[in-house]
C-alpha cells in the first residue's frame, strides 16, 4: 500500500468512527487514557490508531500495541494489516514482548538466551524438588501454595534476595528458602517460568539504563490493551518503556478487571491520570454489540460497584429480548433446561457457534455435558491448555525443548527412557549423581557416560544409542518445525510404539498428527520459524486462544475465558451466593466487586438474548446442598423482588421466570414513548418497580412517568 493510499484509508475510515472514537485515533502525543466499555469498538479503535500514527509520519517500526492474548494479538495484527499498517509495528502479548526483549539482551539480564519457559506442570515439578531439597513437608508447604506466593513476590519484583532482607517470621523465611531453590532450579535447567519474564524484564529495564533508553526509543509510541489487568511488573515495564517520551495510550475498562487473583491490579487504570497529570482522557461509551434490555441490567449491576470510573452504556440498537431468569430445583434440571433451550434455538436455524454457556468454576461443566450429549447437541469445552497436558504431546514437546535447550532437565529426564529404550532409574540416577558430583549438567553427564566408573558397558551403549539419535535430530533443528516434528516422532520410536498398541494408541497418534498440523500453520504465518520461538508460542498459549468459533459447536467455558468473546446467545448458569459471587469473596468487599464485574462481563458478551440461571439445591465437592440465589440477582434492575423470587423457586422448580426491565434514566438521556413522540429526561427516581421519571418531550410537554408502565425506549 502506498502512502497515498494509506492516507485515502485513513480518511475513508475516519468518517466510520463515532466522534470519541475519532478523539482517541488521532491523538498524537502524550499520554492517552481511553476508557472502553464492552462492545464499544476498542479493538478498532487501536488498529486504526495504529494507522492513524503511521499516516501522521509516524515510523512503523517506532510503534508497539501490546495485549493479554495470543488471540487477541492475532486479531489487532490481521486488522492492521487490513488497513496497511501493520508491517513493521510490533504487536503481541506482553510476555511475548518479554521473551523477545530477554533474549535480545539476555547477557544483560544474567541468562541464556535460548531459555526454556516453564508451563505449569514443569513448575510443579520444580517446585516439590524444592520444597524436598529444604527437607519440609509438602503438607505443611503445599506444592500449589508455595507457587501461588512465589508468583506473588515475582509480581511485586522482589527477587529472592530482596525478599529474604524483609523476612522476620517462620512462614517468611522457610518461603525464601523454598523461593531460593526454586530459583535455583530453574537456573540450572536454564528455564524461566512465566512470572519470571515479566520480572526479568521489569529489573532489566530499571536496572540497566542503555537497555532502557534503547527500547524507549525504539517504541516511541506504546499502546497498550486491557490496561486495568495489568499487574504491577507490567506497570512497572510499561513506566520504564514510556519514561523518554510519554507516548503511552492505554485502553480498557475498570468495571472489566477481573483477574486480580493472578496479580492484576484495578489501582493501575484508575490512577492513570494521576501517574500521567497531562493525560487525554476518552471515553467509549457506545455500545455496538448488545440490545438496550442486555445493556440496562449490565448498568444496573456494575453501578454497585466504587471502585470504578463513571460511564454509561449506551444502546446504538433499538430492539431487543428480555433477559429471562431460569429457577430451577437442581443442577441436572437447570442443565436440562439449558440443553432444551439451546436445542430450541437450534431448530431455528440458530448457529451451533452462535451459542455459548458461561460458569464460574470448571466443575460446573460436568452437569451441562451430560445433558448436551443427551440432547446430540455438539459442544467445545474452551480449555485449550489440556491439549499441551496429554501424556503423547508432553512427550513429543519434551524432544523439541531438548534440542532447543539440552540443559532442560526436566524435559530430558522425561524422554531420556521414553519410550522405552532401557535406559532405567539406577542409570539415570547414576548419571545424576555423577552430574551434581562434577557441577555439570545431565546432558554433559550423559555424554560423559563411559567415564562414570558406577555404569555398566550395557547401559553406557544405550545412551550412546540416544545421543547418536538426539545428535541426527539436532541437524534438522532450525528453520521450519515440521520437518523435525515429524523426524521425531518417527526416529523416537514414539510412532512405532503407538502403532503397535492398535486402536489404544489411535487416539495419540491423532493428537500429534493435530500437533504437527499445528506446526504447518506456524511455519505459514512465522516470517522466520523457529524451534526456540514455536515453543514460545506454545508456552504462552491460554485457554482464552483456543475458543474455535468454525469448529460448528456450542461453547462452554468459564467466565473468565469468556473475557473478550461475544456471542449471539448467552447462558450463564449457577448464579448462586457461594458460586457467583465466589465463597473466597464473602466478607471481602473488593473481591465481592471482583466477582460483580466478572459477571457484569459475562453478561455483556450476549448481543441478542441472555439467560441467567441458579437452582435450589446442587452437588458441592459431593454434598448436595441448599442454596441461595446471588446478590447479583437482585442488583439487575428487574421487576421482581427477592421474595417474588424466593418464591418462584419453591413453586414453580423449573419454570422460567421473565421479566421486563425496569430501566435506569439519567438526566440528559433521549427517550421515546409511543403517544408522547421524542424527549429529554429531566429527573429520575429509583424506587424499583415504583421508579418515576420526568420527561420533557419535543412537544414542549413535560410529564411524569411510572418508568414500569411508560415503556419508554433509550434513543
Amino acid at each position: 500500500m502506498t502512502k497515498a493510499d494509506q492516507k485515502a484509508t485513513t480518511r475513508a475510515f475516519a468518517r466510520q468512527l463515532t466522534p470519541s472514537q475519532q478523539k482517541a485515533v488521532f491523538h498524537v502525543d502524550g499520554p492517552l487514557l481511553v476508557i472502553a466499555g464492552p462492545g464499544s469498538g476498542k479493538t478498532r479503535v487501536i488498529t486504526y490508531r495504529i494507522a492513524a500514527l503511521i499516516d501522521s509520519g509516524v515510523r512503523p517500526h517506532n510503534i508497539c500495541a501490546i495485549t493479554f492474548t495470543n488471540k487477541a494479538a492475532e486479531e489487532m495484527r490481521q486488522r492492521a494489516a487490513a488497513l496497511g499498517a501493520s508491517a513493521g509495528a510490533h504487536i503481541s502479548t506482553f510476555h511475548s514482548l518479554c521473551v523477545r526483549i530477554l533474549r535480545q539482551y539476555a547477557s544483560h539480564a544474567d541468562i541464556s538466551s535460548n531459555f526454556s519457559i516453564y508451563d505449569a506442570a514443569d513448575q510443579s515439578r520444580c517446585i516439590k524438588e524444592a520444597i524436598k531439597l529444604c527437607d519440609l513437608d509438602t503438607t505443611n508447604f503445599a506444592p500449589v501454595r508455595m507457587l501461588e506466593a512465589i508468583s506473588t513476590l515475582k509480581n511485586k519484583l522482589l527477587d529472592v534476595d530482596t525478599f529474604a532482607q524483609q523476612t522476620d517470621d517462620y512462614f517468611s523465611k522457610t518461603l525464601a528458602k523454598i523461593y531460593a531453590r526454586y530459583q535455583h532450579i530453574l537456573k540450572e535447567n536454564n528455564a524461566l517460568d512465566f512470572d519470571d519474564l515479566l520480572m526479568n524484564a521489569a529489573l532489566l529495564l530499571e536496572n540497566c539504563a542503555d537497555v532502557c533508553s534503547r527500547l524507549s526509543s525504539r517504541f516511541k509510541f506504546l499502546l497498550i490493551d486491557e490496561y486495568q489487568d495489568t499487574n504491577h511488573a507490567q506497570y512497572r515495564i510499561v513506566k520504564a518503556l514510556a519514561s523518554q517520551h510519554n507516548n503511552i495510550c492505554a485502553t480498557g475498562d475498570p468495571d472489566q478487571s477481573i483477574y486480580r487473583w493472578r496479580g492484576a491490579d484495578i489501582r493501575n487504570i484508575l490512577a492513570f491520570e494521576h501517574d500521567w497529570p497531562d493525560a487525554t482522557i476518552v471515553k467509549l461509551e457506545e455500545n455496538f454489540r448488545s440490545t438496550p434490555n442486555i445493556l440496562a441490567v449490565a448498568d444496573n449491576l456494575i453501578a454497585r460497584n466504587e471502585n470504578r470510573k463513571q460511564k454509561r452504556l449506551i444502546a446504538t440498537r433499538h430492539t431487543g429480548r428480555d433477559v429471562t431468569v431460569n429457577a430451577f430445583e437442581n443442577e441436572n434440571q437447570e442443565a436440562n433446561g439449558v440443553a432444551q433451550k439451546i436445542g430450541e434455538l437450534l431448530k431455528a436455524d440458530t448457529a451451533h457457534s452462535d451459542v455459548a454457556v458461561f460458569y464460574r468454576v470448571n466443575a460446573q461443566s460436568r452437569a451441562l455435558e451430560e445433558s448436551l450429549i443427551k440432547s446430540k447437541i455438539p459442544y467445545q469445552i474452551v480449555r485449550g491448555v489440556e491439549f499441551y497436558s496429554r501424556k503423547e504431546i508432553r512427550d513429543m514437546l519434551a524432544y523439541l525443548k531438548v534440542l532447543a535447550n539440552p540443559s532442560d532437565e526436566i524435559a530430558l529426564l522425561r524422554i531420556i527412557n521414553t519410550p522405552t529404550r532401557g535406559i532405567g532409574k539406577t542409570t539415570i540416577d547414576r548419571v545424576r549423581d555423577y552430574a551434581a558430583r562434577n557441577n555439570i549438567g545431565c546432558f554433559v553427564a550423559l555424554k560423559r557416560a563411559p567415564q562414570i566408573s558406577s555404569l555398566s558397558n550395557a547401559p553406557k551403549s544405550r545412551i550412546a544409542a540416544f545421543l547418536k539419535m538426539m545428535e541426527g535430530l539436532t541437524k534438522h533443528s532450525s528453520g521450519k518445525v515440521t520437518p523435525l516434528a515429524e523426524e521425531v516422532f518417527v526416529e523416537s520410536g514414539l510412532e512405532g510404539v503407538l502403532k503397535a498398541q492398535g486402536a489404544e494408541g489411535k487416539n495419540a497418534i491423532e493428537n500429534i498428527n493435530e500437533l504437527i498440523s499445528a506446526t504447518v500453520q506456524y511455519d505459514e504465518q512465522a516470517e522466520e520459524p523457529s524451534l526456540i520461538d514455536y515453543l514460545q508460542q506454545i508456552s504462552l498459549f491460554s485457554d482464552a486462544d483456543a475458543y474455535d468459533p468454525a469448529c460448528g459447536r456450542v461453547a462452554l467455558m468459564t467466565l473468565h475465558t469468556a473475557k473478550g468473546l461475544e456471542f449471539d446467545n448467552v447462558f450463564i448458569v449457577g448464579v448462586e451466593e457461594g458460586l457467583l459471587p465466589h465463597e473466597r469473596s464473602a466478607d471481602n468487599g473488593d473481591e465481592t466487586e471482583e466477582e460483580r464485574r466478572l459477571f457484569f462481563v459475562g453478561i455483556t458478551r450476549a448481543k441478542n438474548n441472555l439467560n441467567i440461571s441458579c437452582a435450589r439445591y446442587r452437588t458441592i465437592r459431593g454434598q448436595f446442598l441448599r442454596t441461595i440465589p446471588s446478590q447479583f440477582l437482585f442488583e439487575l434492575g428487574l421487576d421482581f423482588s427477592e421474595a417474588a423470587f424466593q418464591s418462584a423457586i419453591l413453586n414453580n422448580q423449573s419454570s422460567v421466570i421473565n421479566n421486563q426491565l425496569s430501566p435506569r434514566f439519567r438526566r440528559g438521556d433521549l427517550v421515546a414513548h409511543k403517544k408522547f413522540g421524542p424527549g429529554t429526561v429531566k429527573e429520575f427516581t429509583d424506587m424499583g418497580e415504583n421508579s418515576i421519571v420526568v420527561v420533557e418531550f419535543n412537544s414542549g410537554q413535560t410529564t411524569s412517568l411510572r418508568v414500569k408502565y411508560a415503556r419508554l425506549s433509550k434513543m
